[in-house]
């Protein structure tokens, strides 16, 4: 298991909100674009980029969905205390 790795979200409030983000994604837009559009975390200007994050450096819902995932995997939407999540695996 990797001590670190990098990621990239999508936060929104609604679970209808991630399925339109995700049914975007399905039909070949960029992570990266929806990202700058529908995120309501400030990391959405810079394309959703979260950096390196460690073990318990997020909340729970969100790390165990990050770290199940491989390189390049999108998750399906993930509900925190925060919101709805699109998670990408970018390292």
């Amino acid at each position: 298991m990797p001590d670190k790795i990098r990621c990239a979200h999508i936060l929104v409030k609604t679970q209808t909100e991630a399925k339109a983000a995700q049914d975007r994604l399905a039909k070949g837009e960029t992570f990266s674009a929806i990202a700058q559009q529908v995120s309501q975390c400030p990391s959405g200007k810079k394309g959703g980029d979260l950096g390196k994050f460690g073990r318990g450096q997020m909340v729970k819902e969100f790390e165990t969905a990050a770290f199940a995932l491989q390189k390049g995997e999108t998750s399906a939407p993930v509900k925190t205390q925060f919101g709805y999540h699109l998670i990408k695996r970018t390292e």
